[in-house]
């Protein structure tokens, strides 16, 4: 089995390069975990640094069922997948899901794409308005993106553009994976 760690900012392509990788490896048995999958609920809260504003906290390791997201890792290392993705925001942060990965891959997204492109999604899939987005992406996204997300870049062994316009990194990434099966 290969295992493959996705991470990287909010709204960076982490979901959108896991779903290329399963869509370019038909030929395999490809296992997707979502670290977005285990929140914990209801979401602790945060009290932004700046404004004071509290606000349900979903950037810190504290807002995720951690015991749960390994114990699933742990099983699908042992399943008889081919391939094992592991995606979301803490993923290179975490020691414990760190050290069993062959391949570290950090996502890499300037801010503002990031945030224009989680505007349109939480305005689209959560009805919130731009001043809701934008305040909360200042108050507290990119505090704990800068303390949690961003620092665990240097444990990445790619850092990929999180435009997939162009499928190129997305593809060294497959033929990578196929050498190593």
């Amino acid at each position: 089995m290969f295992v493959v760690g996705i991470a990287g900012g909010t709204c960076s392509g982490k979901t959108t390069l896991s779903g290329i990788l399963e869509e370019k490896l038909p030929q395999h048995k490809v296992t997707v975990l979502h670290m977005d999958k285990y929140f914990k609920n209801p979401t602790p809260n945060t009290i932004a640094p700046i404004k004071g504003i509290e606000y349900p906290e979903h950037n810190h390791p504290d807002s995720f069922k951690l015991d749960e997201f390994y114990a699933d890792f742990e099983a699908a290392r042992n399943s008889d997948c081919d391939v094992l993705v592991v995606e979301g925001l803490l993923i290179l942060y975490l020691k414990e899901i760190r050290e069993h990965l062959d391949l570290k891959i950090f996502v890499d997204l300037p801010s503002d794409e990031r945030l224009i492109r989680r505007v349109k999604r939480f305005m689209r899939d959560r009805g919130q308005t731009l001043d809701e987005v934008s305040e909360r992406y200042l108050d507290t996204v990119r505090y704990r993106h800068n303390e949690f997300v961003e620092p665990s870049r240097w444990f990445a062994d790619i850092v990929l553009n999180g435009d997939y316009t162009t499928h190129n990194g997305a593809d060294m990434v497959v033929k990578l994976i196929e050498t190593n099966i």
